[in-house]
């Protein structure tokens, strides 16, 4: 019986915290320092995940906007659809950047894992100001967009393939039907691409953390332990206080705990799955025969909620890239922060519906703002259980959006039930 991947990596984990911690920096093996080794396997693995970063993301977004407009999504359901999740993505982010910076969980006496790499950082994110928002807008629109793909800004090609998508829509004929049947195919095959080097991710994760553990030792470890704190303390403050305020005041809903009644199974489901779309049938289920919700809301809102509405997601990719500019040391001033927010808000939309969204997200933001993607290996060792909890907290959002425009619509039958 084959072991799961997750198993895979939480083996690759113990085996890493093992052999860093024995060979260190200096032992060696055929002249070739350890350190050296698991270097080298943890950038192959790196490597391997930038490669698949820009036509990934483009033909995600650009499949994703066209598919919405050839469903007719850009009408009245649509619209609110889509204003309510990025609405609720950019709650969610606020709340991680709030707490990650007054928890402050990467700040502590320790050195950061890598000096060498830290002074790069360092270098790299020098100089910035607040003036810097304005070269955030001005990049969202690159003056040659072979050459942003080339320099990997996210945030122009992020632009251009909304922009792309749309206009898809708009024209007739064959032109539509072969350009949307190309990206399709793009998409389909970063896919298989995705799910094939995700195949390496145990020896990929096992060189990072190998390699952090052989220079720092657990001098980390107490900083990882704060983070899983904040990450989690944003997520509850998200799904046990933003979304019942939501239920309540945007969508009248008298009594929100029985939205979360009714889709307890769901929200279970979600947890021991760490799969949106393996959760969608169960999800929209009990949506229907439970919370009352009609179909025609729930058919629209839940597929399109499990493609681009990750609150969780967004969240977690914020506080992770903020996390690791505090352990190596970094300040970040407005206009960085904000260029986070809005990677993160962007980036949860494009490529949530992919295998380890998250980890490809963070390595698109920590590249845009100049910190090291190398760092991503420290956030696997906390990695499975967030992902279990982020998941939780996107599939209710997405429930919470379906009543929300449910009770928008008219109808009246949505959580009239007094117990489940």
């Amino acid at each position: 019986m084959k072991l799961a991947l997750h198993w895979q990596i939480l083996i690759a984990l113990a085996l890493a915290a093992v052999m860093g911690s024995y060979t260190g920096t200096d032992m060696t093996i055929g002249g070739i320092t350890w350190l050296a080794i698991y270097g080298f396997i943890g950038t192959l693995f790196l490597n391997a995940l930038k490669m698949i970063v820009v036509p990934l993301v483009m033909s995600a977004i650009i499949t994703g906007i066209a598919n919405i407009g050839q469903q007719g999504g850009f009408g009245r359901l649509g619209l609110k659809t889509l204003s309510y999740y990025v609405a609720t993505s950019f709650i969610a982010i606020m709340i991680g950047l709030t707490l990650v910076n007054w928890i402050q969980p990467g700040v502590s006496d320790q050195p950061p894992p890598q000096i060498e790499v830290n002074q790069q950082v360092s270098a790299a994110v020098e100089g910035k100001s607040a003036g810097d928002v304005v070269e955030v807008f001005l990049r969202m629109i690159p003056t040659n967009i072979v050459n942003a793909a080339a320099e990997g800004q996210m945030l122009g090609l992020i632009f251009f393939s909304l922009l792309f998508g749309f206009f898809m829509t708009k024209i007739s004929g064959a032109g539509r039907e072969t350009l949307l049947g190309f990206w399709q195919g793009v998409f389909d095959v970063m896919m298989l691409i995705t799910a094939w080097i995700m195949k390496f991710a145990p020896i990929g994760v096992f060189g990072l953390v190998a390699a952090s553990v052989a220079k720092t030792g657990f001098d980390q470890f107490e900083n990882l332990a704060l983070f899983f704190m904040t990450v989690v303390l944003a997520l509850l403050v998200h799904f046990a206080v933003v979304m019942p305020l939501i239920l309540r005041y945007v969508g009248g809903v008298k009594n929100p705990w029985l939205h979360y009644q009714a889709m307890a199974p769901a929200l279970l489901t979600a947890f021991s799955t760490s799969s949106s779309s393996s959760t969608l049938p169960v999800s929209m289920n009990f949506l229907e025969n439970r919370a009352g919700v009609s179909n025609r809301v729930t058919s629209f809102v839940l597929p399109l909620g499990a493609t681009v509405n990750m609150d969780g997601t967004a969240l977690y990719e914020c506080v992770a890239a903020i996390f690791i500019a505090q352990l190596f040391g970094v300040p970040l001033d407005f206009g960085t922060q904000l260029l986070i927010v809005i990677i993160a808000l962007t980036t949860s939309i494009g490529v949530a519906g992919i295998p380890s969204a998250s980890l490809v997200a963070i390595s698109i933001i920590l590249v845009a703002v100049g910190l090291p993607a190398e760092a991503i290996g420290l956030l696997l060792v906390v990695d499975r259980l967030l992902d279990m909890m982020r998941t939780t907290v996107n599939i209710f959002s997405d429930s919470v959006g379906a009543v929300v425009i449910a009770k928008s619509e008219g109808e009246t039958d949505v959580l009239t039930r007094k117990e489940f």
